[in-house]
């Protein structure tokens, strides 16, 4: 039995759907028994939970050979790290209660750092955690910067017409597909051949500048020299805080885009063909262009 948290999301819907394909048992956990109707007709046992009630997670890992561990986004949070702490000791303890052998689990580049960095510090929090579960084999994945976080450009664009973010427009970092990343998990959660302690950095196709980046979706959505503007950090906590993050969480990821300025989030190993993945940010453009421009329908009618 493979169970995996946030079966409905980006990465583990993606995981689940291979999984099924490949004819393997799948426990799929999420918060929301409407979502995880798709996978339940492609064959998934549905578990319905949240990932910090210590009590459904035990019973959702019962007779886990294999976990995907996750931390679902919950930017409502008052406290973030606290509840990212909650869930990461939840899945843990689960874990070990299942006697499961085998763990994949999502974390991400700069998860070698507990502080600094903003939520990636509950990343190394999950990974401290699950690392103090005797006799486990865990595997902690550390993928890029997501190009869907690019979507949120939609919206900026539409508004202020240029791209814009708290990056520097020259900062050159690696960019990855969500696709990519769940392709790699649900590989070695099939092969299950890694032992003791094992991490595995994703730096998609290619490094990127965001001068790079917004010229590629500025020709997709036929906006050929679209600009780019470095928001200030206090603009962009307000318009978190606008958007619903909590004031918390808004400060952390105030935090996170300080790390990767300065370089604190950051590859530790150079790119090599293990750690390089297919998607390119071309690609990724015209998934852009069509969010792009429903968005724009949208606003027509």
């Amino acid at each position: 039995m493979y169970v995996i948290t946030g079966a409905t999301g980006n990465t583990g819907r993606r995981i689940t759907e291979a999984l099924l394909a490949a004819g393997h048992p799948v426990r799929a956990v999420s918060r929301n028994a409407g979502n995880l109707q798709p996978l339940v007709e492609q064959g998934a046992e549905p578990f319905v939970c949240s990932l910090d009630d210590n009590d459904a997670v035990l019973r959702a890992f019962d007779g886990a050979r294999a976990v995907y561990a996750m931390i679902p986004p919950n930017y409502g949070a008052e406290n973030f790290r606290a509840y990212q702490d909650q869930v990461a000791e939840a899945i843990a303890q689960a874990v070990e209660a299942a006697g499961a052998p085998y763990v994949v689990s999502l974390s991400s580049l700069g998860a070698e750092h507990s502080e600094g960095v903003g939520p990636i510090g509950g990343l190394h929090g999950l990974e401290q955690r699950l690392n103090a579960v005797p006799n486990i084999n865990v595997l902690h994945l550390r993928p890029a910067f997501f190009m869907e976080n690019l979507l949120h450009q939609v919206g900026i664009i539409q508004k202020i017409g240029g791209a814009g973010s708290p990056l520097r427009e020259n900062l050159r970092m690696p960019m990855i597909a969500i696709r990519d990343i769940a392709a790699v998990a649900a590989e070695r959660l099939i092969q299950l051949d890694f032992q003791g302690i094992a991490f595995q950095q994703l730096l998609g196709e290619r490094d990127l500048t965001l001068a790079e980046v917004v010229s590629v979706l500025g020709k997709a959505i036929g906006r050929d020299n679209l600009p780019y503007v470095q928001f200030e950090y206090e603009d962009f906590g307000r318009s978190m805080r606008n958007a619903g993050f909590s004031p918390d969480a808004a400060a952390l990821m105030i935090e996170m885009h300080q790390a990767l300025n300065e370089g604190l989030v950051a590859p530790a190993e150079p790119r090599s063909p293990e750690n390089t993945t297919p998607t390119s940010i071309e690609q990724f453009a015209q998934v852009f262009a069509a969010v792009y421009r429903y968005q724009d329908t949208q606003q027509d009618t």
